[in-house]
């Protein structure tokens, strides 16, 4: 759904700060331009003068420190601040400056603009993405996460890793048709049925909270009721949610649990699902995911007889990979070695993630390059774990080159589509689908290249967002950045508001450039897109934190109270998150020497 021109207008303008339009962006698209729906051009000005303060710009000096065999860069970055100013008839921050914007860029001014032909992408073009390389290979590096220095000791016996191959009889007796059952629980049975087949031909037609309630109508045991096509079917609506969340993920468990009690095998999709709900319903994944993801991988393997696929070690991988647990994160890597499998998409982007865990800046060179060499298609989702891994590692500058690269391809891009959960899951098969054709055709491999988009997308500017904002408190970069998510038209989203409530949160004070005037103005477009219905933007109780956190930092007792309301009223709060907000505003709030009691509420 898009936010309105009003909405946009509200964090945009509030947001943006002195400095120079994107290169993409000319006068004429900065200063005015058509609305898309055709109502009158929108007033920004009372947005701009939100903040006066001036702009300031940031430089960066690094230091790299090279090992005797292999060489890693430890960088520090020392931000010293100049300030400059445009003239003032025209900076956007004075009263009276007007500005409005087209959303639509492949409409607005395509008869004015000529697009550059789109040629094909040989390896060497999608390697000058990344500034150098180290000339090291991953294995180089592996080694040396292994063993610092280099001392070539004997690596430790064990813990050796032997999987069962004791065979199962997984062709258990589905529901016979000579079996009765009651009118009603065939008639329960019948809406499932419907229910789960318009799933999965029309997602967006019916909810899937709505079958599950279904399910749970059906008297216990109620996967006997259901044939194995339909349990199966139903097993895969489950598994195919957006978000895995602690909700979603008991869900699943319940028909899991169902079903083996009942006595009927999973296949091992259904357990590489299970696997992904128990290492991914939260957040951030610690060493309790990681243990559930093995307990699981054990029975799936040990007990089902089931043996794990490369998305089995893929996922063990990656959430052993961000639980921090790098040496369990390495013995999976070894492990998938020496069954055999062989690397694709998911393996050489888990890897460059992995890299930049480790703050490994040649480490991720050698996995992008490994994986242009072995015939994977590049897309916007590996050049943004590339991103991540050089922001990870302190080399802002060369996640800035990335980021360049990736806004030149845009301009030979006529139109970008529209990159929901469904849509991505496809593009990902498709890309699967032409390394696998490529690999065996060589010839063909250039025009599939063309063919992916590496154009930057959200979660590119959640990337660089979430590090300037709240790691380094640059507002000036912040700004840029959402001026040019409004240029390339991506449209906003949760993520983002609650990146910038925590910049606030945490950079936010008097004096600051991270003022309350543009707290304010970010806290109204938040609740305009809120009432708007806005995709991917509602309240959880992480947002709510972050708000207060925020507010907390200018504002009195009663303001934080008057914060909290607007957002209860559009909350639907149960009773445990209602004692964990109010548990949090009091801490909040007696950390500043308040005592709360307003409106009922007394803390």
């Amino acid at each position: 759904m898009r936010i309105s021109t009003r909405i946009d207008g509200s964090i945009y303008g509030t947001i943006l700060s002195c400095r120079l339009s994107p290169s993409l962006s000319s006068t004429s698209s900065l200063h005015g331009a058509g609305v898309r729906d055709g109502h009158r051009e929108a007033v920004w000005s009372s947005l701009f003068a939100a903040s006066s303060h001036g702009c300031a710009a940031r430089t960066r000096k690094k230091h790299s420190i090279s090992s005797a065999a292999i060489f890693t860069r430890h960088i520090s970055s020392a931000v010293a601040v100049t300030s400059g100013c445009r003239p003032s008839g025209s900076n956007p921050l004075n009263p009276g400056f007007f500005c409005s914007r087209n959303w639509n860029h492949t409409a607005a001014g395509a008869a004015d603009v000529v697009l550059p032909s789109q040629s094909t992408r040989p390896k060497h073009d999608l390697l000058e993405i990344v500034d150098q390389y180290d000339n090291t290979s991953v294995e180089e590096h592996l080694e040396f996460l292994r063993d610092p220095y280099l001392r070539r000791y004997a690596p430790a016996d064990g813990p050796n890793i032997v999987v069962s191959n004791r065979e199962e009889d997984v062709n258990l007796q589905s529901v016979s048709k000579s079996q009765r059952f009651d009118p009603e629980e065939l008639e329960v049975v019948r809406k499932l049925r419907e229910a789960v087949l318009l799933k999965l031909r029309r997602p967006a037609m019916i909810d899937i909270d709505a079958i599950y309630d279904i399910y749970q109508s059906l008297p216990e045991p109620r996967v006997s009721h259901l044939t194995a096509r339909l349990r199966h079917q139903l097993l895969s609506v489950l598994g195919s949610t957006e978000r895995k969340d602690f909700r979603s993920m008991l869900r699943y468990f319940s028909v899991v649990t169902d079903t083996k009690n009942s006595g009927f095998p999973l296949t091992r999709h259904e357990w590489n699902t299970a696997l992904s709900f128990a290492s991914r319903y939260v957040g951030r994944s610690t060493e309790v995911e990681v243990e559930a993801a093995l307990h699981l991988w054990r029975e799936m393997e040990q007990v089902a007889g089931i043996r794990g696929s490369s998305v089995t070690f893929n996922i063990l991988f990656d959430v052993a990979s961000k639980a921090g647990k790098l040496h369990l994160a390495e013995m999976i890597y070894q492990e998938m070695i020496a069954r055999g499998f062989q690397f694709n998409r998911y393996h050489h982007v888990s890897l460059i993630h992995y890299f930049g865990l480790k703050q490994d800046s040649g480490g991720v060179r050698a996995a992008y390059k490994e994986m242009v060499e072995s015939g994977e298609i590049i897309d916007s989702t590996v050049l943004n774990c590339v991103i991540s891994g050089f922001l990870a590692s302190g080399e802002e500058d060369s996640a800035e080159r990335v980021y360049e690269k990736m806004k030149t391809s845009t301009r030979e891009t006529k139109s970008q589509p529209d990159r929901n959960y469904t849509t991505q899951k496809n593009i990902t098969k498709v890309l699967m689908m032409f390394a696998r054709i490529g690999k065996t055709h060589p010839d063909m491999r250039s025009n599939f290249q063309q063919a992916a988009l590496i154009s930057p997308d959200l979660q590119t500017y959640r990337l660089l967002i979430n590090h300037y904002g709240i790691k380094l408190g640059d507002l000036a970069k912040v700004s840029q950045f959402l001026d040019e998510m409004k240029l390339y038209d991506i449209q906003l989203h949760g993520a983002i508001f609650l990146a910038l409530f925590k910049a606030f949160g945490k950079h936010g004070g008097l004096g600051s450039d991270w003022s309350a005037q543009r707290l304010g103005s970010v806290w109204d477009a938040f609740l305009d897109a809120l009432d708007a219905g806005t995709e991917g933007l509602y309240i959880s109780t992480w947002m709510a934190m972050a708000i207060l956190r925020a507010f907390a930092k200018f504002s009195t007792r009663s303001q934080i109270l008057d914060t909290y309301e607007q957002l209860r009223s559009r909350w639907d709060l149960d009773s445990t998150n209602s004692q964990f907000m109010m548990d949090f505003l009091s801490k909040i709030t007696h950390q500043r020497g308040f005592h709360v009691q307003s409106r009922g509420i007394t803390l």
